[in-house]
Parts: structure tokens; C-alpha cells; sequence
């Protein structure tokens, strides 16, 4: 049933006074403005745009930095492979071979540069990618176990198919040790590779790359650790053991200093390195070690009274307890994943390819290599196993009914995503150099990594294309109109039902940031007057706000009376009392029927009206709250009412 507001009591719209760092608009990133006609790049802009909307802030920061460090990487690569193969050459060999060492006392560590930067500073790029992981399944993409079998999957099979073909070409002797080069996928390449060839929205895929790309890190790297490990050390692995039940004791000892965890990390580099087990398994161990978790509302209000006490006195001790009160609202994972993230994409991972991407491809070393099955078994497992792998295990995994393909990938753009995978670079080069003690071999299979690169990132952009021209697979990204148009015989409308200008609102009773948006909403329909009609449509977050579905049911038991906006008002001003008790007792300030309030929402009677607007959310690409539609189309960014004023204007 539809329902309609009057014109509000004036006394009772107020738009709330901003607190810091509480504004309407909770995340900062989210502010993209379109450019001035002729500035800037449209495309660019509104994919960034459509990421904000998608993907959660710290999913999008991982996302920009990986991407980010993918031009870094490819000109690493570009400058080792022009330094080896210029009259210069030695001295690429001999820096690389220099000794750095470190002593204390009686003890000392001595290794070349180039295994500092395969060992030591890989052991760190890999703490963050465990950092990550641990990050995505305690509260990000990874939460829910449905959404990730068909990555987990495909990405298993994207393992054991390129490991069978290297097989099939090279079944013994040293060779066959090579096998683990092709189960690899280089998160950074792939993504900045996607970026030129995919699709103009990729977000969906996007994420589902990097899940893919995780699923790989995770088995790669404990393949480096166990299968390539050397004779191994009880003592040194028993330190290992020691360091990495500290940084999971640290939470429960009250210590949140990321100092803490670098140097516990640090130790355990070290001895993974003294132990003959390899130190990027002990960097992913530990970086899954470390906890994540969202920031408590106790945790944020603390922070927040330190703040203003700062503001209202500007003293050193002052200022050091906000700060620290900051620092304490976020988890020991974040803030380390900020601090180090940058540092591994766009420092260590350059490095470790310009350490190891420099072959010698003169005297004869180039044909030598394209004849070697060493060079075309690493092409065919990486450019064919993975595509045909990842392929078969995504389909099979969506047919058996385990999982979906995430809404708005085609069928196509996952076989383009699968052949992209096949840019192993980084992992690969690393195995390559643990997998083979010939030079030979390692400076083969160096080669098949690089001209695999290319022909994945050529067979990704034909399958783009075909999927376009032949499927009409465009996008890859969440939907972004309206699926159920404005019906005012049963949406619920606040000012004239033909007003030229629409606004529609997915929000949830439960949400702070629907609770905010609710006096920008006010000012918006005082500014815009008759123009404007806003429209409320339930999006129950239950898994986060335990209250927003029976909050909800009461507001549809209002409407059932005529009074849903009286309820909507009343539960906007009380977020923090939704029990039942509570709802009857607005109920009763309402002058409702509290006798048929209280059966209609027992009963579950409107949980079909609740469930159609969660369906419609769903297929509109509105997956959090709050979440806007603009003249039917989703609106991307900021959600203050100057914004949406200017946006509400323009669509019109």
C-alpha cells in the first residue's frame, strides 16, 4: 500500500550538526565529482566512480595500489632484461651477486642481494598479502563462504591443470621440478593488465580476480615452503613456531603498537631464513595471524571525545591520547596494511623484478630457449592451464550449484579474467629460481614466464572483445538502474507523486548513515519544494544491524494505518531502541492500533513487502546502505544535499 507524507512539522526537520569525522558521507574516497565538460577523462572518472559504489574502502585502497604498481613492475622488468643484455651485463651479474651481511656478536647472516630481496623483502610483500586474506575473511569480500567457492574452485583448478600440461611436456630429469612455475597468477599485472584490455566497468571482476590471485598466493606459496625448502634447522624453526604464537598473543596481551608486530616479524624473517624453511610462508603465516576487525562504536566515540578535547585544548599529552585513541580504533591489521601495502606494490615487488627478470638473451641463449620444452612447458601451462582450468572450475563449481558467478560478470568476461590469469610473473619468477639450480633452466624458464605474459594479456583482450561483439558482455559490474520503477500505489512517497525530480532511497532503520542522511533529506526537499519526490524502499542489512528487519516490519504495520512516515521519523530518532518493547511503544505515541500493530508484526504479515524491496535492491546493484537512485539511475559518490540537489537538476 502506498503511502504519502504531508507537509512536515518544521520543528521537527533539522539537519544534525556535522561531528568530526561522522558526516553524511562515511567514506571520504567516495567523493568523485564528474569533470567540467572537456576536463579530464570521462572513462576514467566514472570507473572510478562505479568502484566507490561496489567495493568496500579498504577492498578498493588494495585494489588502486596493486593496479598502481603494475606500470612499476613492467618497467622493472624492462630495465633488468636492458641492463643484462647491454655492454653492461656484467655488472648486473655482479651487483646482484655482492654480499651483504649481518653480525651480532658471534652470530652472522650473510646472503647475496639478490636472495635479500627473494627472501627477506618477499617474506614482507607476502605478510601483506596475508595481512589481506586474514583482513577478506574476518570482514570483507570474503565473509561470505558461498561468494568465494567459485574463485577457491577455479582457482584450484587453475593449479592442477597448467601442472599437469608442464608434466605432459617435461615428465622427469630436473625439468619436472619446475612444475610449481605455472600455478602462479601476479595479482599487480593482472589487474593493471585488465585495466587496458577489460572491459569498461570491471569491478565485479576485478574483485573476483584478486580472490582468484589469493587462492593462488596462498597454495604457491606454501608450495615454496614445503616443496623448495632446504635441509631444515629444528632450532631456528622452533624460534619460527615461538614468533609466530606471539603475534597471535599480542592482541590478548593488550599490545596494539605496530612496532610490536614488525619486530616480532622481523625475528621470525630471520630465523625462517636461518631454518631452510622459506620466509615467504612465514611472512603469509604471519600476516594471517595478525586480527582484523571493524572499528567498535565504543572504540570511535572514544576517539572522537579525545579529539574535541584536543580541539579545545591544543596540548602535547593531549594530542598524543587522541592520537593514540585513533590508532586503537583501528585493528593492528589495517593500520599495518596501510603502512606496508604501499611499500610492498610499489618497492619491493620492482625490485624482486629487477633482481630476477634480467636474462642474458644473447648468444644464442633466446633460440636455446624457444626450443627448450623447459620454455614452452611454463607458455602452455600458463597461457592454456590456467585458462582452460579456471574455466572448467568456475562452471563446474556454478552448475553443481556451490556458487555463482558474481553478478554482472558474464560467462565470457570470466574465460578473459581466466586467461589473464596466466601473467604469473612474480610468483613464478621466484619458484623459477628455487625450482632449477641449472642457470640454464632458470634462464629458460624466465623466458616462457615472460612470453606467456604477453600471450595471456593477448588472448584476454580477444576474449574481451568477442564477449562484447558476440554475448554483448560490456560491463562487468554491478547493475546500475533502477529495477522496479516508482509505483505510487505502493511505494511510499514523500511529496507530490508527480513531482518532475525522483529520488529513491534503499536504507535500513538500524544504519547510522541512513540515520544521518535523513535531515540532508529534509534540507534537499525544503531546497527543491514540489519538484522533489523521495521514495523509501527497505534494504534489511540483518547481518549487521540485528534490528533493521523487525524495525522494518513495524514501519510497514504503520503504513497498514496510514502512518509509515510518523513510524519512519520515530525510528530514525530512536536507532538505538528497536526491541520489540520499544516498537510498541511507538506505536502507542502514534495513537496506533497497538493490538493489530502487534499481530502484523508477530505474524511477519509485511515480510513479503521487505523481501520485494530487498530483491529489487539486489537487482539494482544496491548492496549496502544508504544507497540512491537518481532518475532511475544509481547514484555513485557523495550524498550530501548540495550533491544530490545538483545531480537531482541534471537528470532532469
Amino acid at each position: 500500500m502506498a503511502s504519502s507524507d504531508p507537509d512536515p512539522d518544521p520543528d521537527s526537520c533539522r539537519v544534525p550538526e556535522p561531528e568530526p569525522d561522522s558526516c553524511p558521507v562515511p567514506d571520504p574516497d567516495s567523493e568523485i565529482c564528474l569533470p567540467e565538460p572537456g576536463q579530464g577523462d570521462p572513462g576514467t572518472t566514472e570507473s572510478k566512480r562505479d568502484l566507490a559504489a561496489q567495493v568496500a574502502r579498504p577492498m578498493r585502497q588494495f585494489l588502486a595500489t596493486e593496479s598502481g604498481s603494475a606500470g612499476l613492475l613492467l618497467a622493472a622488468t624492462v630495465i633488468a632484461l636492458v641492463w643484462a643484455n647491454s655492454p653492461l651485463a656484467s655488472s648486473y651479474v655482479s651487483f646482484w651477486a655482492t654480499e651483504l651481511s649481518v653480525t651480532l656478536g658471534d652470530w652472522s647472516l650473510a646472503l647475496d642481494l639478490r636472495h635479500w630481496v627473494d627472501e627477506g623483502l618477499m617474506a614482507l610483500f607476502f605478510f601483506v598479502i596475508g595481512l589481506e586474506v586474514r583482513r577478506e575473511l574476518a570482514m570483507g569480500e570474503l565473509t561470505e563462504r558461498r561468494r568465494i567457492a567459485v574463485p577457491v574452485i577455479g582457482g584450484i583448478g587453475g593449479m592442477l591443470i597448467p601442472a599437469l600440461i608442464f608434466l605432459l611436456i617435461n615428465p622427469s630429469g630436473e625439468a619436472a621440478n619446475g612444475w610449481g612455475i605455472v600455478i602462479a597468477t601476479d595479482t599487480a599485472f593482472v589487474l593493471g593488465a585488465l585495466a587496458l584490455v577489460g572491459p569498461k566497468f570491471s569491478t565485479q571482476l576485478r574483485v573476483f580476480l584478486l580472490t582468484l590471485a589469493i587462492v593462488d598466493d596462498i597454495v604457491a606459496i606454501s608450495i615454496i615452503g614445503v616443496v623448495y625448502a632446504d635441509a631444515l634447522n629444528p632450532v631456528a624453526l622452533a624460534v619460527c613456531g615461538a614468533c609466530l604464537a606471539v603475534i597471535a598473543l599480542l592482541p590478548r596481551l593488550g599490545i596494539w603498537q605496530g612496532g610490536a608486530y614488525l619486530f616480532v616479524g622481523l625475528i621470525l624473517i630471520v630465523a625462517a631464513i636461518e631454518s631452510g624453511l622459506h620466509p615467504t610462508l612465514a611472512g603469509m603465516l604471519a600476516g594471517l595471524l595478525v586480527v582484523a576487525h571493524p572499528p567498535t562504536r565504543g572504540d570511535v566515540e572514544r576517539a572522537d571525545r579525545k579529539t574535541r578535547a584536543f580541539r579545545q585544548s591544543p596540548l602535547p599529552d593531549v594530542a598524543r591520547s587522541a592520537h593514540r585513541s585513533v590508532q586503537q580504533a583501528l585493528s593492528p591489521n589495517e593500520r599495518l596494511q596501510t603502512m606496508l601495502h604501499p611499500l610492498a606494490s610499489y618497492v619491493i615487488v620492482p625490485l624482486f623484478a629487477l633482481a630476477n627478470a634480467g636474462v642474458d638473451l644473447r648468444g644464442g641463449i633466446l633460440a636455446e630457449a624457444l626450443s627448450s620444452p623447459v620454455t614452452w612447458g611454463v607458455v602452455a601451462g600458463l597461457v592454456i592451464g590456467k585458462t582452460t582450468g579456471i574455466t572448467a572450475g568456475v562452471f563446474a563449481t556454478v552448475r553443481s550449484g556451490l556458487g555463482e558467478i558474481p553478478r554482472g560478470v558474464g560467462g565470457g568476461q570470466m574465460v578473459g579474467g581466466a586467461a589473464l590469469s596466466g601473467i604469473g610473473f612474480t610468483v613464478s619468477l621466484l619458484i623459477a629460481g628455487l625450482a632449477f639450480e641449472d642457470p640454464v633452466l632458470q634462464d629458460q624458464a624466465v623466458v616462457g614466464i615472460m612470453i606467456a605474459a604477453v600471450l595471456a594479456t593477448g588472448l584476454g583482450w580477444l576474449t574481451f572483445k568477442l564477449a562484447a561483439a558476440l554475448r554483448g558482455e560490456t560491463e562487468a559490474g554491478l547493475p546500475r538502474k533502477l529495477d522496479q520503477p516508482v509505483d505510487p500505489e505502493r511505494d511510499h512517497i514523500r511529496g507530490p507523486v508527480d513531482a518532475p525530480l525522483t529520488l529513491v532511497e534503499y536504507a535500513d532503520f538500524e544504519c547510522p548513515f541512513c540515520g544521518k542522511s535523513t535531515g540532508m533529506i529534509e534540507e534537499l526537499r525544503a531546497e527543491l519544494g514540489d519538484r522533489l519526490r523521495y521514495v523509501y524502499r527497505h534494504l534489511a542489512l540483518i547481518e549487521v544491524h540485528p534490528h533493521s528487519e523487525l524495525a522494518a516490519e513495524a514501519a510497514e504495520a504503520a503504513a497498514s494505518q496510514g502512518r509509515f512516515w510518523e513510524m519512519h521519523d520515530l525510528l530514525f530518532e530512536h536507532q538505538g531502541e528497536l526491541d520489540i518493547e520499544d516498537l510498541i511503544g511507538y506505536a502507542g505515541h502514534l495513537d496506533l492500533d497497538v493490538d493489530q500493530f502487534v499481530t502484523e508484526v508477530e505474524e511477519g504479515r509485511n515480510a513479503w513487502r521487505i523481501q520485494e524491496d530487498a530483491v529489487s535492491a539486489d537487482a539494482s546493484g544496491a548492496h549496502g546502505t544508504p544507497t540512491f537512485f537518481i532518475g532511475g539511475i544509481r547514484h555513485i559518490g557523495a550524498y550530501d544535499a548540495r550533491t544530490l540537489a545538483g545531480e537531482l537538476l541534471a537528470s532532469a
